[in-house]
């Protein structure tokens, strides 16, 4: 009884080893990489995107401050 519970222990330890070094081969190949990249590349650009309304909601609101009318402004 007592080797049927540590083989079943091996056997268990062996499946999830198995899983997790496919799971390492797929992401250390090609497309692992391309899904890495193009993961980098969305975070950049989402973060992007927010410094850019933030920029634009701080610049309304300083404008807003001043006085300043938004159509005097020649946008380049």
């Amino acid at each position: 009884m007592k080797r049927l519970v540590w083989m079943g222990i091996g056997v268990a330890i062996g499946v999830i080893a198995f899983r997790k070094v496919t799971e390492a081969q797929s992401a250390l190949g090609p497309e692992g990489l391309n899904r890495a990249v193009g993961r980098l590349a969305d975070g950049v650009y989402d973060f992007a995107d927010a410094v850019r309304a933030g920029m634009r909601e701080r610049e309304t609101d300083l404008r807003a401050a001043l006085g300043v009318e938004a159509e005097n402004i020649v946008r380049r």
